[in-house]
């Protein structure tokens, strides 16, 4: 396994170079590059690297002189969008983070699933999370059958045509947000469909990841390490569905915190166990997003929480049951 972080953290405070420097600096062994969408591209522009070999080979050295690896390139969009502009929009960012990953050899792209409207005169995302009254359960039917499944069966097979993997966030608001939905999607489309595991975004909804890692053993293909501390004051009064300003930390019923905040260590040793168990060798990529902690001093402590939780090595022979 090793130990990563996803770049928007950095924002464009850093040039390429200053942001892999601080990367290394934390003692961590991989990046998520953010190609556009809601990550934005600040240190990569997909147009100029696809245009560009000698700026190809100079954003590729750039990691290989300090020994990091890219564990993904992040496009988290709406190519489902009701509205066709933005739709589009974020469909040729998807394209061409697909192109670009496969010339960096980058085995994954990260992303969400997207979010039709609920007709085809809509102009605003539905997410649906209740069957009844069944205009709901008909609309969720309409969108799958005729947006959701229709779009990634085709983009599925761009992706397998170019050797890349698409790892879906599951991320309430849009219509993959738990294991039954990816499952769903993968069941669809096939097994170039896999999770992006983000705990925090299952924490709030009461899923347990540990169980939740088991239940998609053999899909996971890239992982977040965030964490959400769940308020003991407003949660029991308000329950988890809150749309208070993410900012107002102390006022919610959850917020997303640095790794340890939310949790305990033992909690993230027991995710990195269930990684180990279910087959998962690869990056675990940082995402602060701890309105509580500032960038420096939320890495660092997410870090070293990160690599005290993770297993390094090849897991032992177990001579003793001989």
């Amino acid at each position: 396994m090793k130990a990563g972080v996803f770049n928007p953290v950095f924002g464009d405070s850093l040039s390429l170079a200053e942001m892999l420097d601080k990367v290394v600096e934390l003692g961590l062994d991989a990046v998520e590059i953010g190609t556009g969408c809601s990550p934005g591209n600040f240190h990569c522009k997909p147009d100029e690297l696809l245009n560009d070999e000698a700026k190809l080979e100079e954003f590729k050295a750039a990691f290989e002189d300090r020994d990091l690896i890219i564990s993904g390139l992040s496009c988290h969009g709406n190519p489902l969008h009701p509205v066709p502009e933005k739709a589009e929009a974020d469909h040729e960012v998807f394209r061409k983070t697909v192109l670009l990953a496969e010339k960096l050899e980058v085995p994954v792209v990260n992303l969400f699933s997207g979010c039709p409207g609920g007709s085809e005169d809509a102009k605003r995302p539905n997410w649906i999370t209740y069957t009844w009254p069944n205009d709901y359960a008909e609309a969720l039917e309409w969108q799958w059958e005729e947006k959701v499944i229709p779009y990634w069966k085709e983009q599925g097979k761009f992706a397998q045509e170019h050797g890349i993997k698409l790892a879906f966030e599951m991320h309430p608001g849009f219509v993959v947000y738990n294991p039954a939905t990816l499952l769903k999607l993968r069941e669809a489309v096939g097994d170039v469909i896999g999770a992006n595991f983000d705990p925090s975004h299952l924490i709030w909804q009461g899923i347990e990841p540990v169980k939740a890692i088991h239940e998609l053993k053999g899909a996971i293909y890239h992982f977040h390490a965030k964490d959400t501390a769940i308020n003991p004051v407003r949660c029991p009064v308000n329950g988890v569905l809150d749309t208070t300003n993410l900012g107002e930390v102390a006022e919610r019923s959850w917020a997303f915190r640095s790794l340890g905040y939310g949790n305990g260590i033992k909690y993230w040793k027991d995710i990195v166990s269930a990684l180990r168990m279910t087959g998962y060798d690869y990056v675990l990529s940082i995402e602060h997003e701890d309105a509580l902690a500032s960038v420096d001093e939320g890495l660092t402590k997410a870090a070293q929480v990160l690599k005290e939780s993770l297993l390094y090595e090849e897991p032992v022979n177990p001579w003793w049951t001989d």
